[in-house]
C-alpha cells in the first residue's frame, strides 16, 4: 500500500466527495476552527480550501480504517440541526461535522443505479472517514442533509455503536419557514420529493409523482415532511429507544439547556448543558451568525404566520386528513422533551 501525502489519522482532511468513476475519496484540508464560521460542508462554503483535494483510492482507505465514536444526527430541515450540531461542538468532548457532501454522493451513487452491495460498500467508508476523530477521547456527531434520510437505516446498520437523534419542526412551524424563506424553499421542497419518489419514500401516503403535479407549493412541502416522519417512527420501531430518539425543535427553543442535556445523554458526551445553552449558538443565527436570539425567532414567525395564516391553515387540515389515512403520527415516538 502507497504511502498516503497526509495524515489519515488527521481528521482535519475532511473526506469530501466520493469519486464515483475511480472509485477513490476525495479530501480536502479544512481545519477545526472553520467549521464555525459556515453552515455546510460544501463547495460553496468551503471555497479556495477545495482547490488542492487529494483522491485516495477507496480499497488503500478500507484496509486501513477502523469504526470511530460516530453519532448522527438526522433532521427534516427547518429546525435548528445547524444550532444543535454547533453546540454540540465542544472541544475535549465532540465535534459536529454539518451536512457532509460525501453523504450525498452516496444517494447519487445509489440513485444512479450502483448494486447495494457497492453503495453499502462506499457508505462504510464514508462513515468510517468522517468518524475520525479530532481530539483523544472525542466522539463525532454528523449532521447529515436530509437528502440522506432514506438511507438512515443503512446508516445505522454499518455503524452498530452509533446512537441517532431526529430532530424535527412540528408542521405548522415547518410551514411558516418555508414561507418566510420564500420561491427558492418552495422550490427547494419540490426538488426533496423528487428525489424522495425513486427511494419509494411517497408511495406509502398514496401518492404518486402526478399527484404532486397537482399540489400546491405548501401541501408538496408537508408530504415531505410527514414521509420523513413516516420513515423515522418506523426506523425508531425497528431500533429500539436506546439508538434512535426524537426532538421536537420548538421545545429545543424554549428549553435549550433541557434540550442540550437530553441530547448529550443519549449520545454519551459529557457537557455542560446549562453553559452550552448561554454560549453563541443560541444567541446567533446559524446560517449568517449574526445575532439572533429565541425572541427574534418568535417575532419572524409571528409575522410570517400571519401573512399567510390562509395558506397555512389550509394546508395543516389537509395534512391532518392525509397522515391519519397513512397511519403517521403527527408527533413521532421516543421523544427527548415532552410537552410541558
Amino acid at each position: 500500500m502507497s504511502a498516503l501525502p497526509f495524515n489519515l489519522a488527521d481528521a482535519e482532511w475532511l473526506a469530501h466527495r466520493h469519486v464515483e468513476g475511480q472509485d477513490a475519496f476525495r479530501f480536502v484540508h479544512v481545519p477545526r476552527g472553520f467549521h464555525a464560521t459556515v453552515p455546510f460542508l460544501t463547495d460553496d462554503h468551503l471555497g479556495a480550501l477545495t482547490a488542492t483535494p487529494i483522491d485516495v483510492p477507496a480499497r488503500q482507505l478500507l484496509e486501513t480504517l477502523g469504526k470511530g465514536p460516530l453519532h448522527l444526527l438526522f433532521h427534516s430541515a427547518f429546525c435548528g440541526s445547524t444550532l444543535l450540531a454547533r453546540a454540540l461542538a465542544q472541544p475535549g468532548v465532540a465535534m459536529g461535522l454539518s451536512e457532509p457532501v460525501v453523504l450525498n454522493d452516496v444517494v447519487g451513487f445509489r440513485q444512479r443505479g450502483a448494486a447495494p452491495a457497492a453503495v453499502a460498500r462506499c457508505t462504510d467508508a464514508a462513515l468510517r472517514l468522517l468518524a475520525r476523530p479530532f481530539g483523544a477521547g472525542e466522539a463525532v456527531v454528523v449532521k447529515p442533509s436530509n437528502v440522506i434520510n432514506p438511507l438512515a437505516e443503512l446508516l445505522l446498520a454499518l455503524a452498530p455503536q452509533a446512537r441517532a437523534v431526529f430532530l424535527y419542526a412540528p408542521l405548522e412551524s415547518f410551514l411558516v419557514s418555508v414561507v418566510r424563506k420564500g420561491l427558492p424553499c418552495r422550490l427547494w421542497a419540490r426538488e426533496l420529493l423528487q428525489g424522495y419518489l425513486p427511494q419509494g419514500m411517497i408511495a406509502p401516503l398514496g401518492l404518486g409523482g402526478d399527484d404532486l403535479l397537482g399540489m400546491a407549493d405548501l401541501q408538496v412541502a408537508a408530504v415531505g415532511w410527514l414521509a420523513q416522519h413516516r420513515l423515522f417512527a418506523a426506523l425508531a420501531g425497528k431500533v429500539g429507544a436506546h439508538r434512535l430518539r426524537t426532538l421536537d425543535a420548538d421545545r429545543m427553543t424554549a428549553r435549550p439547556a433541557e434540550a442540550i442535556a437530553a441530547v448529550a445523554a443519549h449520545y454519551g458526551l459529557a457537557l455542560d448543558a446549562a453553559a452550552v445553552a448561554a454560549g453563541p449558538a443560541f444567541a446567533r443565527h446559524s446560517k449568517s451568525g449574526a445575532a439572533f436570539t429565541p425572541a427574534d425567532r418568535t417575532r419572524e414567525y409571528a409575522q410570517a404566520r400571519a401573512a399567510y395564516a390562509n395558506e397555512i391553515d389550509i394546508v395543516l387540515a389537509w395534512a391532518d386528513k392525509l397522515a391519519a389515512q397513512a397511519g403517521i403520527a403527527m408527533e413521532p415516538p421516543f421523544p427527548l422533551l415532552q410537552a410541558s
